[in-house]
């Protein structure tokens, strides 16, 4: 499903996320957007601005799409690790580290999940033997606000990773989306 054109005064494109490179119609980089009507920076956080504010005032999304000949754009993953669930952003990362202040989870990796009412909901993956779902999730619940805690859990013998270490999170999103329009 589209997530639509670019609005009146807007502009939208895709790029190589490496090397800033336009690509074509119908391949997959990273959104950047330019408007009149973007932001400006981040307060007091010069670095994260120029990471994410191009010389020419593009801002790098951090979301992975692609345009259609007519301009369509079609969202289909993350760069930057964030769930959106009910409108309200939630970053895997923050949510890992509490997960991993358990003192039996010795693995873990959130991800977002399909959700009919709110979009995405959080699904935490866990190495930790002999844990219940609840307990887990209660857990996060005296450590972090509710709306950022897994809706669910999921226990696995080990999380896939790739030669440098990192966890394969589009390999663990995969079988929640595949069957998906939306692909996030």
């Amino acid at each position: 499903m589209s997530a639509g054109k670019a609005a009146q005064g807007n502009e939208i494109r895709i790029v190589d996320p490496e090397s800033g490179e336009q690509l074509p119609h119908g391949e997959s980089g990273e959104v950047w957007v330019r408007s009149d009507q973007r932001m400006i920076g981040y307060l007091n956080r010069p670095e994260a601005t120029a990471d994410t504010i191009t010389a020419d005032d593009w801002v790098r999304t951090g979301d992975i799409g692609r345009l259609d000949a007519d301009g369509y754009l079609f969202i289909e993953d993350r760069l930057k690790d964030m769930i959106i669930t009910g409108g309200e952003n939630v970053y895997g990362p923050e949510v890992e580290s509490v997960l991993l202040e358990h003192p039996g989870i010795a693995d873990a990796a959130v991800i977002g999940v399909p959700d009919d009412r709110w979009g995405e909901s959080v699904k935490a993956i866990v190495v930790g033997p002999g844990l219940e779902p609840a307990e887990i999730i209660e857990f996060c619940r005296q450590h972090m606000a509710g709306y950022k805690c897994p809706r669910t859990v999921d226990f696995v013998d080990e999380l896939p990773r790739n030669a440098s270490g990192k966890i394969l999170k589009n390999q663990l999103r995969e079988p929640y989306w595949k069957d998906r329009a939306r692909k996030v």
